[in-house]
């Protein structure tokens, strides 16, 4: 089975990040799947001209999937366009904590004979999701005066992975 739609998830709750570990069997969450956020820095670590940043206009939860498919996105289109010497460096500044869960419905012939419906429908885990607040800081990228518009680029074509109105903010580096 795929994965639902970002959608469904988009709204902040409460957030639910608990996993027993005194005593595993009594945590409703048995386990929480991994991140497929692979590398939260990417690009070389030194002094740069500008910073920019991708800022979140509402309150709302990212998926790690999602925030992968920016990473991803970013990474592509800067070494398309600057070549393979990395000249940036890109940080991803939320985390994944909360646990995403999922209570599936069968469908189908009998299937109301097998199914429980709402009784117990707590769900079981299918991903992690970052909750992110108003004007705050998703992503940073650190450029280097020549290459402003190729990381403003950037950050527009990642804010259309990501599930949420943006702006984004370029600063000086203070040298």
């Amino acid at each position: 089975m795929g994965l639902r739609p970002g959608r469904c998830y988009r709204k902040v709750h409460r957030a639910y990040t608990r996993v027993s570990r005194r005593r595993p069997r009594k945590g409703y969450v048995k386990g929480v799947p991994g991140s497929k956020i692979h590398q939260f820095e990417v690009g070389e670590k030194k002094s740069y001209d500008k910073v920019l940043y991708l800022i979140s206009k509402q309150p709302i939860q990212i998926r790690h999937n999602a925030l992968e498919a920016a990473r991803m996105a970013i990474t592509q289109h800067m070494t398309k366009n600057l070549g393979k010497g990395r000249t940036y460096f890109l940080k991803i500044r939320v985390f994944p904590h909360h646990v995403v869960r999922e209570n599936p419905l069968a469908t189908g012939a009998g299937a109301d004979r097998f199914q429980q419906g709402m009784t117990l429908s707590f769900g079981r885990p299918i991903g992690t999701a970052a909750q992110v607040k108003e004007n705050q800081k998703i992503i940073e990228i650190q450029v280097n005066d020549e290459s402003l518009k190729i990381a403003k680029r950037a950050l527009k074509i990642a804010a259309h992975k990501l599930p949420l109105k943006y702006k984004i903010v370029v600063e000086n580096i203070a040298a």
